[in-house]
């Protein structure tokens, strides 16, 4: 049922798992195809999928997505089926084990260079020397689909920051995913990043990222942790770049990492959620600042409130 030729494997020369857990989602009958596609391509960037393909049955999408085997794939399920609740007409149908095959030597074209905000351009490291003058390159290893910089989630994230980060900054990133928010940061002037992610397996990804863009290790401290539990950095600068229920869940502990002249971006979250948000973002005593939209995904800035 699954295609065994499409998923990542962590890098050339590096050693992989043997396996990928794939599961397959598709839409319920009587959906609009076009409308659906695009909702499946989203679902497999934000819920962290290695790699992921749409293929038609019959005229209908199916996406088939690929997660890390380090995973337990109860967990994971249970995981996937929480999120679908934000997915309405999409249900997931199949899961099983594909084992692992290299996919980068066949899809070096599938990530061009992308320009995010105003001068920052996300690329994969195999397109270094296409970087055009006046824009500050950031490579990143596109090993992992949320974080690239290709979701609409995380191009907002990185506008929301680009115009807010000084030099000597410290930020705390939460969900870091592949890095990409902190190392934008570090390589705009930040001088140190605190990033967490729940997931272990990110944490080599984040670290070859950095090695791609000249930073050394030092200036960050990598570790798997839930939200802001055990940070007790002071930080001018928190970026969250996750769904609505963790970012909602993250708000009442800001201000508790974030100094008082410091700005907190937040984004993960559909056009649709801003609603919800923003009266827990002001019920935590933090302004709204700046907000952005790009398709159906929503981003806000935000900073304490006496000094908004």
């Amino acid at each position: 049922m699954f295609s065994e030729d499409l998923f990542d494997v962590p890098g050339p020369g590096s050693e992989g798992p043997g396996f990928w857990w794939s599961v397959e989602f598709a839409g319920e009958e009587g959906g609009d195809p076009a409308w659906e596609e695009e909702r499946l391509f989203d679902l497999a960037s934000i819920s962290g999928a290695m790699g992921s393909e749409i293929v038609l049955e019959e005229g209908r999408p199916v996406l088939r997505a690929a997660y890390r085997s380090s995973r337990e794939i109860g967990p994971l399920l249970a995981e996937l089926g929480e999120l679908l609740v934000h997915f309405p007409g999409i249900v997931l149908r199949a899961h099983g084990k594909v084992e692992n095959r290299p996919w980068h030597t066949q899809h070096l074209d599938a990530f061009p260079p992308l320009e995010a905000g105003k001068g920052l351009l996300v690329m994969a490291p195999w397109h270094r020397d296409r970087a055009p003058e006046g824009r500050l390159p950031i490579l990143i290893y596109p090993a992992s689909a949320f974080g690239t910089g290709y979701h609409e989630s995380t191009r907002i994230a990185l506008d929301l920051l680009e115009d807010v980060v000084r030099k000597g900054d410290t930020i705390v990133d939460v969900g870091t995913g592949t890095g990409i928010l902190f190392i934008a940061a570090l390589k705009l002037g930040a001088a140190y990043a605190v990033a967490r992610d729940l997931d272990p397996a990110t944490l080599d990804e984040v670290r070859r990222n950095m090695e791609l863009n000249g930073l050394a290790p030092i200036l960050c401290d990598l570790a798997v942790g839930d939200l802001l539990k055990g940070v007790e950095t002071s930080a001018d600068l928190l970026t969250a770049n996750i769904l609505l229920e963790p970012n909602t869940a993250l708000l009442p502990d800001v201000r508790r990492v974030l100094k008082p002249e410091g700005a907190a971006i937040f984004s993960g979250m559909t056009a649709a959620e801003r609603e919800v948000f923003l009266p827990a973002l002001s019920a935590a005593g933090l302004s709204l600042e700046r907000e952005l939209h790009l398709g159906d995904w929503w981003g806000c800035r935000a900073r304490p409130a006496r000094l908004a």
